[in-house]
């Protein structure tokens, strides 16, 4: 049954390229659709007091806050930790701050794995499941068919644009269903690369 989401989740194409803001000690990515245009941004929120622990904690033990906005800057979902000291679990909430997705994450010899389960059923959504080294990571549905993939294999006018390490493609299959389940899912998907670097 299609609900209403965020315009922002109905494409199956997102193209990632990060900003880096050294004077700010946090991360900005933008956001592109398969044409091209700019559709958003992820945004790391941080404190003064957080910008200033950076500097004396492990961040991976740090709590984080991942905000994706459209280009008009209306929240799309949020991504947030709190405290950790293993395995951390991960909070997704749409734009009225009600939890969407639980992601819970392993490490496994360098390959990640994210589990997304629903709040309100803890069942499982999706996993993600990837070589962070090379970068291949495959979405798999709760009974484990592919529906999903992440990687830096660039298509069409793309490919022309993005060259450098920092930038990475969600593809997501066009027939996967227009839920609140498919925001949980692409909202993890595109912030993978900032909850890695959050995370190690």
């Amino acid at each position: 049954m299609n609900q209403q989401i965020p315009t922002f989740f109905l494409g199956d194409e997102y193209f990632i390229d990060q900003k880096v803001n050294f004077l700010k000690f946090t991360n900005e990515y933008k956001v592109y659709n398969e044409q091209g245009a700019q559709i958003g941004v992820i945004k790391q929120r941080m404190s003064g007091w957080q910008k200033f622990l950076t500097l004396l904690i492990n961040k991976a033990m740090m709590p984080f806050h991942l905000e994706i906005t459209d280009t008009n800057g209306q929240l799309q979902a949020t991504i947030s930790r709190g405290w950790t000291f293993w395995m951390s679990k991960i909070s997704v909430t749409d734009p009225n701050g009600v939890e969407i997705g639980i992601i819970k994450q392993k490490f496994k010899f360098f390959k990640p794995t994210f589990t997304i389960t629903d709040p309100s059923t803890g069942d499982t959504i999706a996993q993600i499941t990837g070589d962070w080294k090379a970068w291949n990571f495959t979405i798999k549905n709760a009974m484990g068919v592919e529906i999903g993939k992440i990687g830096k294999k660039w298509a069409g006018a793309m490919k022309e644009i993005f060259t450098s390490a920092d930038k990475y493609n969600v593809s997501i299959d066009p027939t996967y269903a227009e839920n609140k389940q498919k925001v949980a899912i692409v909202a993890t998907a595109i912030t993978i690369d900032m909850v890695l670097k959050e995370s190690k």
